[in-house]
């Protein structure tokens, strides 16, 4: 079994909820697979879809993006914003043949580490069944020099032009 395959998955937490739910896991000795790599935003409402692209482009086999509960955002609106953008980008590696599974967002509060524990175990179950990301690894930039550069910028204007045209809404706006 020591061949058996380890996903690599990058985390993006938000770090009024997911982040102290995690902490919470932790603290808690709550066992979970250590295949999450964290990142903490102060809000999902942050995430630029480039850091999605960006994480597989450096051979991360999934993304999971956790935050406030909706409705419970520090930032008013920021997981709002955050829903509609991933669903956005999950089409968008769809159409570049990468399984939108790979692609997933939660909402998990401060006091939830248990949840955070099962979050993490399901998403690396789905990813061990989907084996290995699909997607060329970049080479290291400094040895294949601004070539590779280039040919990253050619890759983000392709995504930028399949989601052109688009219509994107305005997040809703909660009233007090």
């Amino acid at each position: 079994m020591a061949d058996e395959f380890e996903p690599k998955i990058l985390g993006i937490l938000c770090n009024w909820c997911t982040y102290a739910g995690a902490d919470l896991a932790g603290t808690s000795r709550i066992q979970y697979p250590s295949n999450v790599r964290v990142v903490r935003v102060m809000c999902t409402g942050r995430i630029d879809p480039a850091f999605v692209f960006e994480a597989f482009s450096l051979g991360a086999d999934a993304v999971l993006i956790s935050g406030c509960h909706i409705g419970d955002c520090h930032y008013i609106a920021g997981n709002y914003k955050a829903r509609r953008r991933i669903a956005l980008t999950r089409k968008v590696l769809e159409s570049y043949g990468i399984d939108p599974r790979r692609l997933k967002m939660t909402f998990v509060s401060a006091s939830e580490g248990a949840l955070w524990a099962e979050v993490v175990k399901d998403m690396v179950n789905t990813v061990k069944k989907l084996g290995p990301s699909t997607v060329q690894k970049k080479t290291n930039l400094a040895a294949a020099g601004h070539a590779a550069a280039g040919v990253a910028d050619d890759d983000l204007a392709e995504i930028a032009k399949a989601s052109a045209g688009k219509k994107l809404e305005a997040a809703p706006v909660q009233k007090k």
